[in-house]
């Protein structure tokens, strides 16, 4: 039998149902193109314009004046200026205070000129001025971004510190605006091209931003952690831990001692804090579970990347079964492997005070245009509780007695309320060098509360280094 042939009309309708696949598929391409092209402009584009190796900075320069950056009270910070010749040079006012926190924008880019390349970069003068200026081949004028920096808290830190290395940083735990960042040693922004074979000489650490990047052994300030883990381990027993300090406990041949080898006496968990007993702390670290105080510091932003958009360290901590109880003993007064940067410090001590709960830290309160405009703002937002309200109650207690009755004597009969943990810290094994601690925070009506966190590098301890440093912060702050 003879087959018979496909009808005209079928075979239109074969072809018209190929052709509605093949436009059903470019639409859905399209659709997908769409979408991409705005999940790039809404999540990637800055990203993007922000890497260092996007040529297409330098097209956005072309055409528009890197924009300045200001502290929160209006202070220039950064600006561009334009010599005779026509060209164009970055100029830092503040010179060294501001170093490591607004960075540099020649020789690559650091701190807030890197954060902030996206914003500097762009230009919201008004439409018809950019287009006037295009046609007539001038650039536009970049807009301004407001830092959350405080010029005069600022100056107060960087002068305190004096000539010592280590880094000061400052924030509003119920907000999460960072008012202060200094590290030593520190260079002038001004020069960095011409010094550039000198900061970066191989072991030249002047370009580290010891308050982000810093990795320091605690020391006593640790015992915050170690502290909240007794109290999760023992939350019936805590309160009825006692211990007599001679000035020393001696574990399998390795002996922990008090500072100066001062005897504590009697003392409970809250004395045992407030005098920062190195004897008291060594015993409560071996009964501690380990794998419980592991996840108790994981869950402090240890061994993570921390919540900011800055250059930044993270800190470690690890303490496992088969360490040994010497091991143990040096890890809970923040000694053993145990790192930290004062940024996560600052965290910590921020969350404690915030009833238990983090909020992100931030550098910069928004964006302007030429005309003083705003074109973004940023809004404090919480990044999740670190501990419950009754464990940071708990700690805020406890680092009240450090200055009511213990190391952190010298902000007692203030104007306002201070909490805080002192440290000193050995540098090494080799050597009796030591960092300076403090880390805390203060209160007093009519002012947002405010953390600190110091550390003041081959000094001595933390009371007598560290603690006058947040003192004169606080003092300048809750008197003004």
């Amino acid at each position: 039998m003879r087959k018979e042939s496909e009808s005209p009309e079928r075979k239109s309708k074969g072809k018209n149902k190929e052709f509605l696949v093949i436009m059903y598929l470019f639409f859905f391409l399209f659709l997908a193109l769409i979408a991409y092209f705005v999940y790039f402009q809404v999540f990637k584009s800055e990203a993007f314009i922000n890497s260092p190796y996007n040529s297409l900075q330098d097209l956005f320069s072309e055409h528009v004046i890197r924009g300045d950056i200001v502290s929160s009270d209006g202070q220039v910070l950064a600006t561009t200026k334009t010599t005779e010749d026509g060209t164009q040079v970055r100029s830092y006012p503040m010179g060294r205070k501001f170093a490591h926190a607004v960075g540099y924008a020649v020789n690559g880019k650091a701190g807030l000129e890197n954060q902030e390349n996206f914003s500097l970069l762009r230009s919201h003068e008004f439409i018809l001025k950019r287009i006037t200026d295009e046609f007539a081949g001038k650039k536009s004028q970049g807009d301004t971004v407001v830092s959350t920096l405080d010029a005069e808290l600022q100056k107060t830190a960087y002068d305190a510190l004096g000539s010592y290395d280590g880094a000061v940083i400052v924030m509003e735990p119920k907000t999460g605006r960072i008012l202060v960042m200094v590290s030593k040693p520190d260079f002038d922004p001004n020069s960095v091209k011409s010094d550039w074979d000198q900061l970066t000489t191989e072991g030249s650490t002047v370009l580290y931003n010891r308050a982000t990047q810093g990795k320091y052994a605690p020391g006593s300030v640790f015992k915050i952690f170690t502290s909240l883990e007794y109290y999760r381990q023992q939350p019936k027993e805590y309160k009825n831990y006692s211990y007599d300090c001679d000035g020393e406990i001696t574990v399998d041949g390795q002996t922990i001692h008090c500072a100066g080898n001062k005897q504590h006496g009697q003392e409970n968990l809250k004395e045992s804090f407030a005098k920062s007993c190195n004897a008291s702390f060594a015993n409560i670290s071996l009964s501690l579970d380990r794998n419980h105080l592991q996840k108790t510091c994981d869950g402090l932003l240890f061994n993570k990347k921390l919540p900011i958009a800055f250059e930044s360290s993270v800190s470690s901590f690890s303490l496992s079964k088969s360490d040994t109880k010497a091991m143990a003993m040096e890890t809970g007064i923040g000694q053993g492997k145990t790192t930290v940067s004062p940024l996560h410090m600052l965290l910590v001590v921020s969350a404690i005070d915030n009833k238990g709960v983090l909020m992100s830290p931030y550098l910069v309160d928004g964006v302007e245009n030429a005309d003083g405009n705003r074109v973004s703002s940023n809004a404090p937002k919480e990044y999740g509780a670190l501990l419950s309200e009754k464990e940071a109650h708990l700690l805020k207690v406890y680092m009240r007695s450090v200055v009511t009755e213990g190391t952190g004597s010298a902000l007692k009969g203030q104007s306002y309320k201070a909490y805080g943990k002192t440290g000193t810290a050995q540098v090494s094994d080799s050597t009796d060098e030591t960092n300076a601690w403090f880390t805390g925070f203060a209160s007093k009506e009519g002012y947002e509360d405010l953390a600190v966190a110091v550390i003041v590098e081959d000094s001595g301890t933390g009371s007598a280094y560290a603690v006058p440093i947040a003192k004169k912060i606080f003092d300048v702050y809750f008197n003004r």
